[in-house]
């Protein structure tokens, strides 16, 4: 419960009546909050929930629609983020940016507008005040990730920050690297700073904060103090409303699944990820459940060896693949269909086809087969896929994004894979495209394909898979059968609580 104390301390910041949509769809309904001098207010929510575009507004990286944002008391509008540095408030991203090849000092001052030397002594007591004690000098590419942290830190205090963003801080942390930025945070705290936290981390919220408010489909639908709320609390908040039950939509579509396996990892371990081992059956649809930092798509991304440094055995129908890359795991029958499809899924630049046909050219050995046989292939996958394109020269970044993904889908599937890794698949699509990547997913298992499928939206996973794995900080917590899961036991495995029905 609040202290008097706490209750009467001032609040720095007001946010009333935010609101924000983005292509006619709202993604901030009215929110209302406020963060208090010498706070630290968490703030949690699902994947796609609108912590993040609340927290890009207050730090001036988008505009709101409509609302009220006042700073001690006063009216404020950012137009960006230098506009929201001199209203004294400032964003530590969860990636710190940096200039690695930049001495520490000049990473501190950039944008400010002084020079080498002008401050230095300023950043050293700073430094010192939260045990960073390095060269000035010194490269920041040097640097850790913690120590990144604790710059971009410094960077904001030296800007006479009073209100302090943390986007999902802890999530490259090792442990003793979390209780030694939570020492620094408590500093900050006692000098009066207000300090907005955002984590997927349950046990870090409650130990670190002193309030915690929710976020559910852009509404916040929870703000309590710290001392009030437990896990079971927290999970139950971020609910999806009506969906509390055991109902399998995909019971009929069980007997399907057949008894070979397809896919099955064995002891894979990396820096991001441990001892992780699944499987999946033909036929199967087998989710990966959890929220951003898991280390899903890092598992996927050394699965298919585009990274390295991974130990650990990929089987696929019974037969290892020895010295993984993308071309070799395509030949023995695994396709991955990355999280970004623009970066790495689909040629923007080039007619659909070309993506769609891209990966099957080496099979008529030459570098470009006809253009009658591309456009044959094209048609066939923009007729099955109900694909709204002109023709199969239409340019790909002309599409819609779930038109595009159908297209990324069917540049997979011409490769008659037997396993195929889904990361994200309806990630940023409309209502009507998701259904048809839904519909394409159902069909491959028809045909006995195995699909593992890596999702944040717990939803998505439990409407589709017929068994369920949740990782949780780079390692497998559970697993269940379908028919035992609901969308309490998967939020909750997914933020890390474990062995209690919310």
């Amino acid at each position: 419960m609040e202290t008097a104390e706490e209750k009467q301390k001032e609040e720095i910041l007001v946010l009333s009546n935010i609101w924000k949509s983005f292509s006619g769809v709202s993604v901030l309904k009215g929110v209302n909050m406020t963060l208090r001098e010498g706070e630290i207010h968490a703030l949690l929510g699902g994947n796609g929930s609108g912590k993040s575009t609340l927290m890009k507004i207050v730090s001036g990286i988008y505009g709101r629609d409509a609302g009220t944002i006042l700073v001690d008391g006063e009216e404020v509008v950012f137009q960006n983020p230098s506009q929201a540095h001199m209203g004294h408030i400032y964003l530590v991203p969860q990636e710190p940016q940096i200039f690695p090849h930049l001495s520490i000092e000049e990473n501190v001052i950039l944008g400010t507008g002084c020079k080498v030397g002008d401050m230095t002594r300023e950043i050293v007591r700073i430094g010192e005040a939260l045990g960073f004690c390095e060269d000035l000098s010194e490269l920041a590419g040097a640097l850790s990730i913690a120590q990144q942290q604790l710059l971009e830190i410094i960077r904001g205090l030296i800007r006479k920050a009073r209100v302090l963003i943390l986007d999902e801080p802890t999530s490259t942390l090792t442990f003793k690297e979390v209780n030694s930025l939570f020492e620094r945070l408590r500093v900050l705290k006692s000098q009066g700073i207000g300090i907005f936290f955002i984590s997927h981390r349950l046990n870090e919220i409650l130990e670190i904060s002193d309030r915690v408010s929710v976020l559910r489909d852009g509404n916040m639908v929870l703000c309590e103090a710290t001392s009030k709320l437990d896990h079971i609390k927290l999970v139950k908040a971020m609910l999806p409303e009506g969906k509390a039950g055991r109902e399998d939509p995909c019971e009929e579509r069980r007997q399907s699944i057949g008894d070979e396996t397809v896919f099955e990892l064995q002891g894979f371990s990396s820096e991001d990820f441990k001892d992780v081992s699944l499987n999946v059956k033909s036929g199967e649809i087998v989710g990966l459940a959890g929220v951003v930092g898991a280390g899903r798509t890092e598992l996927a991304e050394a699965v298919m060896g585009i990274t390295g440094g991974s130990a650990g055995k990929v089987f696929v129908s019974g037969k290892e693949i020895d010295g993984r890359t993308p071309g070799r795991c395509q030949e023995s029958g695994l396709v991955y269909v990355p999280e970004d499809r623009a970066a790495h899924g689909i040629f923007l630049g080039q007619p659909n086809y070309f993506t769609t046909t891209s990966s099957i050219l080496h099979r008529f050995g030459k570098v470009f087969m006809s253009s009658g046989k591309e456009y044959g292939i094209a048609k066939r996958f923009i007729e099955q896929f109900r694909i709204k394109v002109a023709g199969p020269d239409q340019v790909a970044s002309t599409l819609s994004g779930g038109n595009q993904q159908k297209v990324v889908l069917s540049r997979v599937i011409a490769c008659d894979p037997s396993v195929i890794i889904l990361d994200e698949p309806t990630r940023g699509v409309d209502a009507e495209a998701r259904l048809d990547v839904y519909n394409i997913i159902r069909s491959l298992t028809a045909q006995g394909v195995g699909v593992l499928l890596i999702s944040s939206d717990l939803e998505e996973i439990l409407e589709l898979s017929d068994r369920i794995y949740i990782m949780y900080h780079g390692q497998i917590t559970g697993e269940y059968a379908r028919s035992e899961c609901d969308i309490e036991t998967v939020t909750a495995g997914a933020f890390g609580v474990q062995g209690s029905h919310v």
